[in-house]
């Protein structure tokens, strides 16, 4: 009898094994929760809140948080929650592709080193010369660079988007060409490679079906920690001034123009910053939980 229900009982779906390895994990469903939910409110908020990021209202300036202004006003009378949502939507856009950048560069590198022997020391080499260079010197270097360039081919908006972007992107793929590479060494000598191999498939079918899939959680949790760098480099840049212009606010430039009012408005310093760790954590720990939900090992415990 038993052995007819172990016939007849369907196969557990593998995506139903990594949601509850993810699910059991509190800290990576709370980081999961909060991280989606500040996506929608800079997503949608702007669009049902009734006051634009860059309104002015001089005689509203400088006021505390109140019903109107839940988060207050800065020194021109714009309404700290519409920048604050404003700036979300850009850091957390640039975030995502300066991620998207960062891991095509690296997942490219680390599985072309990590299959092709002969290109393995010039390309960990070429890594090696990426990771010995200082990286915020060398992004200050680029802004001071190519800003004015590209300002004037594309706007002020887009051109700064696609150098910051491209800066991080570019500066931030080493760490997951390195932990890639370390898992293609090991999964190219096992069986179900080998054997494909034998049987005359391309290489490029192998990367593709074989190599690619059984790679996928370290490169979902270096996409994660993709997010947290590249908007916290993106505020530090346009903390320091080298960011987007004064008018296009980010969750880096909020902090910038509140650092003037710290002393008399401790608040605006408090509401941009509080904005950036919350997201930086939650990526964080939903990263720990993808780790853990794509990982078999983790599945079997």
């Amino acid at each position: 009898m038993t052995d007819n229900l172990n016939i007849n009982a369907k196969p557990r779906s593998k995506i139903k094994d990594v949601w509850d390895q993810f699910k059991s994990h509190k800290g990576a469903l709370l980081g999961a929760i909060i991280f989606f939910s500040i996506v929608l409110l800079v997503m949608v908020g702007p669009f049902i809140w009734p006051f634009d990021a860059n309104q002015i209202d001089i005689r509203s300036r400088n006021q505390g948080p109140s019903l109107l202004h839940p988060f207050g006003t800065d020194q021109l009378g714009r309404d700290t929650l519409a920048r604050m949502m404003a700036g979300g939507r850009t850091s957390i856009a640039v975030g995502l592709a300066a991620m998207a950048l960062s891991l095509f560069f690296g997942s490219f590198i680390g599985v072309t080193a990590g299959f092709y022997k002969r290109l393995d020391g010039v390309l960990m080499r070429f890594t090696d010369l990426f990771l010995s260079l200082p990286l915020l010197p060398l992004l200050l270097v680029m802004m001071l660079l190519f800003r004015e360039p590209l300002s004037e081919a594309y706007g002020p908006e887009r051109g700064m988007f696609v150098l910051i972007v491209v800066s991080i992107g570019i500066t931030s793929w080493m760490p997951t060409a390195r932990i890639v590479r370390a898992d293609v060494l090991a999964l190219k000598e096992r069986e179900f490679v080998l054997a494909a191999k034998a049987s005359g498939t391309s290489d490029t079918f192998i990367i593709l079906r074989h190599i690619m899939p059984n790679v996928l959680s370290p490169i979902m949790v270096s996409a994660t920690l993709g997010i947290a760098n590249g908007i916290i480099t993106e505020s530090a840049l346009s903390f320091l001034g080298l960011g987007f212009p004064p008018d296009f606010p980010t969750w880096g430039r909020l902090l910038n123009d509140a650092v003037d009012y710290l002393q008399q408005f401790p608040e605006r310093v408090f509401w941009p910053g509080l904005a950036i760790s919350l997201t930086v954590l939650s990526i964080n720990y939903l990263g720990d939980g993808l780790r853990d939900a794509l990982d078999p090992r983790m599945r079997k415990r």
